[in-house]
């Protein structure tokens, strides 16, 4: 390629696409005006009654997509999504992709949008990346109205005589905003509310909206709401959203974001983006009605995790399975060698740079999540995610290495070319789901404690030797179990760049101990939430932002948005 052709940016590429309606889209899923409600002429949502009707008819294959441990170099998971939902397309398969939502905190910090890249995105895509169609800012209402109503409570007698230093609900807001870690409120007077310590979660960190998508219809959703612990009492009770008695309020706020938004990619697949919790301090998948409803609206549903297989894909198989009541069929893990070569410690200005070592040597992190997820009993391919720089020699030797430790893998280059660049991945993974067995089985059960649940990830999962609770957390388990939550999974809060607790240790670290600094009851969503290292439920904005960059045009168009 001619050093001075431009590469077009990602919204380049998404501007320059044409779009079909989305009532077209939906006919191809043999949806009609009345099952949908648009938002547009290119966004729609499934309605309620599509929801309830969908639930009798048989399901389709669910793939999961997940990845090794993200670096700075990037690995595309959102990309290859899309890429092999397309190309299972191309494959004449009746096919849905399901995505998570992004959150205005990456897409205005560092990380970034959520639609994937190049020629295989989500469209359309300004949109999806900003406010869509307002479900992050349902949830954000949702879990605010919760915060005033509990400062209602103690301002109007505190009925329920909650310790005001033992409230565990915090305000939310969906922006990277340190300054609102810790705040006070309530301070002015007597008529200015009761003064107590707060602060903020980014929303994409909510039980709110790991309820929302966890719950498998309006009914469960209210549910849900109604057993989220918000405090405890003078007795050192749990006092929770149905003692308050607003789980019916909360429920109407959040009436329509419930309902999966209907989407497509470039190539006109279709998809459902919906929910988007975080995967290093909540489970990290998209909702469970949007999965379902996709299953049974086509044959084959290609899903994502975030983070990678330590993360989004334990989580996915260990909690979002239980609820939804499914078991995948075929899962793939995404690499690049540019994050490989990192793992194997060549800095982020150096890749451009053949390192065959170090190429070797971060493989290992590759190798451990393949053998997590075989440890789930489910076949997986590897999915090479081909950049330009990658040289041939580097190419041939982690396809060398794959085969030595008879790991199915197959390059894919759907950033540049789309559906197209996907088909090899798709016809191997079709492959696999056919020929290959499966036996799946979430790796505790729920009946174990939870420090065993807890050993068994860092065991099984990270890799890692054992787990040191704080006495903090040895403290909140005794109270968990005395409150009966003891049977719930384990919703791991770690850094999402290496096995470990520590984000410096990357490839594929051994021999380390995995702290537990503190427990959160979320009993709502249905799991509680260890806190690990140094994670943090708000995140910052970095030096320079890519706000910065960002800006619109006399017509409205979004520029610098990727």
């Amino acid at each position: 390629m001619s050093l001075h052709v431009k590469i077009k940016s990602d919204i380049e590429i998404a501007q320059a696409a044409k779009m079909k309606p989305i009532l077209e889209i939906a006919k191809q899923l043999e949806l009609t005006e009345d099952d949908i409600e648009l938002y547009g002429k290119y966004k729609a949502k499934l309605s309620s009654k599509t929801i309830t009707k969908l639930q009798t008819k048989e399901a389709g294959k669910v793939i999961l997509v997940t990845a090794i441990n993200p670096t700075p170099a990037g690995e595309g998971k959102s990309t290859v999504t899309v890429g092999l939902g397309d190309a299972l397309h191309r494959l004449d398969k009746k096919v849905m992709i399901a995505l998570r939502e992004p959150s205005l905190g990456p897409t205005m910090g560092i990380k970034g949008g959520a639609t994937g890249g190049g020629y295989a995105q989500v469209l359309p895509m300004e949109d999806i990346n900003l406010h869509f169609t307002g479900d992050f800012h349902a949830i954000t209402s949702a879990n605010n109205a919760l915060a005033a109503l509990i400062d209602n409570h103690l301002q109007q007698g505190n009925e329920l005589r909650i310790d005001q230093r033992r409230i565990v609900w915090k305000r939310a807001l969906d922006l990277n905003d340190r300054a609102l870690r810790k705040v006070v409120v309530g301070l002015g007077g007597p008529m200015q509310g009761v003064p107590r310590e707060d602060g903020f979660d980014i929303t994409v960190a909510s039980e709110i909206m790991a309820v929302l998508c966890l719950a498998t219809d309006l009914h469960n959703l209210r549910e849900r709401l109604s057993k989220m612990v918000v405090a405890y009492n003078m007795e050192k009770e749990p006092v929770t959203v149905g003692d308050l008695g607003v789980e019916g309020a909360l429920t109407l706020l959040l009436k329509d974001a419930v309902k999966p938004n209907l989407v497509q990619t470039i190539e006109h697949t279709p998809a459902l983006v919906h929910g988007g919790p975080f995967a290093n301090i909540a489970h990290g998948c998209n909702s469970v009605i949007a999965t379902v409803a996709a299953s049974k609206l086509a044959d084959y549903v290609v899903t994502e995790a975030g983070f990678g297989a330590d993360l989004g894909a334990e989580k996915f198989l260990n909690i979002k399975t239980r609820a939804a009541g499914f078991e995948p069929s075929a899962v793939v893990i995404v690499a690049t060698i540019r994050a490989l070569k990192m793992h194997g410690g060549v800095p982020k200005q150096e890749l451009g740079n053949e390192n065959i070592e170090s190429l070797k040597a971060g493989f290992e992190n590759l190798r451990k999540h393949a053998e997590t997820i075989a440890s789930f009993g489910l076949p997986f391919v590897v999915a090479i995610n081909k950049f330009i720089t990658d040289t041939d020699l580097e190419v041939n030797t982690l396809l060398e290495l794959c085969k030595q430790y008879h790991l199915p893998v197959e390059l894919t280059e759907v950033w540049e070319k789309g559906g197209e660049g996907g088909i090899a991945l798709a016809q191997r993974l079709l492959e696999v789901i056919e020929k290959e067995e499966r036996d799946f089985a979430p790796i505790y059960d729920l009946s174990d404690s939870i420090e065993e649940k807890i050993t068994a990830i860092v065991q099984k999962v990270y890799g890692g030797s054992g787990v040191e609770f704080s006495t903090k957390a040895k403290k909140q388990i005794a109270e968990f179990e005395r409150f009966g939550w003891g049977n719930l999974p384990v919703c791991m809060a770690k850094t999402q760049y290496s096995l470990s607790d520590d984000p410096t240790k990357l490839g594929r670290p051994t021999d380390f101990t995995v702290t537990v600094r503190e427990l959160k009851a979320s009993v709502g969503a249905g799991f509680i939430v260890a806190l690990t290292g140094d994670v943090m439920t708000m995140p910052g904005l970095p030096k320079v932002p890519a706000a910065l960059k960002m800006d619109v045009d006399d017509q409205g168009n979004a520029i610098g948005l990727f």
